[in-house]
């Protein structure tokens, strides 16, 4: 029988906890969606600030993250250059994005669950998301 980790609640909340207090000392608000391995919600926050659409824009890229084993600046990228990628039809869900801020999260070369983080600049979003990773001890790349 395969045994398949997760993150728990505690670090999920580590995850909201860090992203929060950065975005904070930035004076900048954001969402922030954290899933486990499958793209199902494990915790969420919206600062006070942080705009209505950001909402579900935090929770598709983290699913998008999860359910891709990728971040979601790269899908983006494959999808902006579809001569060296493919098109956002390929994947036929509405759900996809391709804005960064979206990051999977692994442990042991095993994906565990994914960071969106949504409100900012991609570039913002993913700094972000990083940041939440770092404090929970996961890495955003399968090494």
């Amino acid at each position: 029988m395969k045994t398949h980790h997760s993150i728990d609640y505690s670090e999920a909340k580590k995850i909201v906890d860090a992203i929060v207090a950065k975005a904070q000392s930035l004076q900048k608000a954001v969402v922030i969606s954290v899933v486990d391995s499958h793209g199902d919600p494990l915790a969420f926050a919206r600062m006070d600030g942080a705009a209505m659409p950001s909402i579900q824009i935090a929770a598709n890229k983290a699913w998008t993250a999860a359910r891709n084993r990728k971040p979601t600046k790269d899908i983006g990228d494959r999808i902006r250059h579809p001569q060296e990628g493919f098109d956002v039809a390929y994947y036929g869900d509405p759900r996809i994005v391709g804005w960064g801020g979206g990051i999977p999260l692994w442990k042991d070369g095993e994906l565990v669950g994914a960071i969106g983080v949504s409100g900012l600049s991609s570039e913002e979003d993913v700094e972000l998301a990083q940041v939440g990773a770092k404090a929970a001890n996961f890495s955003n790349n399968q090494e």
